[in-house]
């Protein structure tokens, strides 16, 4: 049984650090239909988020704020991840995807000026993490209906970064090695901001 329940709350000790084999294990599929469990689990995820940008709430914690959290950086290998963000538009979108899989993306790319973060690593990584500026998902979400998602600019980002999670990747195995401000040279990449 998973502590992961939804009167938990998710601390930066529950959070798996960079170094652990959890995080370079392809996740296994998570059976369906959904679990009572997995469903608490995620809600248990989101409110980490949610909790993680609440200037009041993550200052009592002491949490990092984060856009996106996937099980294994708690531990569990299950595919599935929850997202909290908000678009150019600054419209917020909650997503809780299991087994996602990214069907088609654009060309084009996009990355993040200021490079990207992660709650299981606590070191600075300098460097620019070239993402598909546009990405199209096919998930079960929370109730296991099976669903077709758009993701544009920084939500596709996070999707992405937490989709590589899910498959033992690591933002930073993205970045060039021997240039950490390189681009890719044979595709259109810009800055999102």
């Amino acid at each position: 049984m998973s502590k992961f329940k939804s009167n938990y709350t998710i601390v930066m000790n529950d959070i798996v650090r960079d170094g652990s084999k959890a995080l370079r294990t392809k996740t296994q599929e998570v059976e369906l239909p959904v679990s009572q469990e997995d469903k608490e689990t995620l809600l248990c995820m989101l409110q980490y988020l949610k909790n993680s940008q609440d200037p009041t709430i993550s200052k009592k914690y002491k949490l990092r704020p984060g856009s996106g959290l996937s099980a294994n950086q708690i531990g569990l290998d299950k595919r599935m991840f929850t997202a909290l963000f908000k678009d150019e538009k600054q419209e917020e979108y909650e997503v809780m995807l299991i087994n996602p899989k990214i069907i088609s993306h654009s060309v084009n790319m996009v990355y993040l000026p200021e490079g990207e973060g992660c709650l299981s690593v606590d070191r600075e990584v300098k460097g620019y993490v070239p993402r598909y500026e546009r990405v199209k998902v096919k998930a079960y979400d929370i109730e296991g209906k099976e669903t077709i998602y758009k993701f544009k600019g920084y939500g596709a980002i996070v999707v992405q970064h937490e989709i590589d999670h899910l498959n033992g990747i690591m933002f930073y195995d993205h970045i060039n090695k021997d240039n950490p401000f390189k681009l890719p040279d044979q595709v259109p990449v810009e800055s999102l901001y």
